[in-house]
């Protein structure tokens, strides 16, 4: 009964957020969408429905499938997503905007200005949601975050013991991503608010899939609004991985005859993602989706300085390198190898 009224009650808070530009430009992707399917690419100049933005692109823990965890780019500059920057590409997508992801690589509370960003985009009605470890989701910051306005949030809880818990979460303790699920709904009682819904996610890994009874059990406790068991990706799959699930109704991938891993998938050659969504990077980058984790197909960079300056997400957002993309996604979506590890 929970997990249906968590359904609607997050539905309800989304449909809040339409208007009648909203939803003419939703039918416009729709359309534009259906019709890529007979290679028909419209020349509408659609704006997204959605939009991640990285609220910072380094984090505390050293999960061993992230590539920020692994540390894998070297080289990568370690940023946080300006308020200046957000707020000027916010306020090119608002107007159609339906909902805002504040996360996609880093930890998102490690931008102080996070809290700011949430408020900002909660007040011009766009259904808000954050991802985190919750490793510095103290009292304070819980606080804050219910007060901010957030819709939603996903806390990250890998397993019912701390011997479980950091064979992935690597550096973490799951006392402290407990106590950040208490602080939560410590701070929506005493606030009378509803929200964030609170959502406890667990990868289904090998060390997590005999624990699902427990995990349930622990969301039970703690009050949360659902529990959800995420199917894990492996970069490196094809011959397994010693994290995959043993049970393969647990995992995104199934062995072939010939003993190799491949993913369930089917990839057909078409990807809603390019038309309704987008990623913009803590230091303006637009991507095509969250699985361009190294910024591989960076459709442009928003360097927007001048409140003045007019559609320049737009002008990215269905430029050339975009265009591009969507048709080579068209006719072979299995060249791209972000592409090849998708459940989409």
């Amino acid at each position: 009964m929970k997990k249906i009224l968590f359904v609607f009650l997050q539905l309800f808070l989304i449909i809040k957020c339409f208007s009648l530009k909203k939803i003419i430009n939703y039918l416009k992707i729709k359309l534009s969408y259906f019709l890529s399917f007979f290679k028909i690419m419209t020349k509408y100049d659609v704006m997204p429905v959605s939009a991640s933005f990285e609220p910072s692109n380094f984090c505390n823990l050293r999960c061993p499938e992230c590539p920020v965890g692994m540390r894998a780019n070297k080289n990568q500059k370690s940023e946080t997503m300006d308020f200046d920057l957000f707020k000027n590409i916010f306020n090119e997508l608002k107007t159609n905007l339906l909902y805002a992801i504040f996360y996609f690589q880093g930890e998102p509370l490690t931008n102080k200005n996070l809290m700011k960003i949430i408020a900002f985009a909660h007040a011009n009605r766009v259904f808000t949601m954050t991802s985190t470890n919750a490793q510095l989701l103290d009292n304070q910051t819980a606080r804050e975050l219910v007060e901010s306005g957030l819709d939603k949030i996903i806390i990250s809880i890998d397993g019912a013991t701390q011997e479980i818990y950091e064979q992935y979460r690597v550096g973490g303790l799951i006392e402290k991503a407990i106590n950040g699920v208490k602080f939560i709904e410590k701070w929506k009682s005493q606030l009378r608010k509803q929200t964030p819904l609170v959502e406890i996610q667990c990868l289904l890994l090998r060390t997590t899939e005999t624990q699902i009874a427990q995990m349930k059990q622990l969301a039970k406790t703690l009050n949360a609004d659902n529990i959800i068991f995420k199917t894990a990706q492996f970069y490196d799959f094809e011959n397994g991985n010693p994290l995959m699930p043993k049970n393969e109704k647990f995992s995104r991938y199934c062995q072939n005859s010939d003993g190799k891993y491949v993913i369930k998938n089917k990839l057909r050659n078409r990807c809603p993602r390019l038309w309704e969504g987008a990623v913009i990077t803590a230091d303006g980058k637009i991507l095509p989706c969250c699985y361009d984790k190294n910024a591989d197909f960076v459709f442009g960079k928003f360097e927007k300085t001048n409140e003045t300056e007019k559609n320049h997400f737009k002008e990215i957002f269905n430029g050339k390198a975009a265009r591009t993309f969507r048709k080579k996604i068209l006719s072979n979506r299995k060249q791209f190898e972000i592409c090849r590890n998708c459940t989409e």
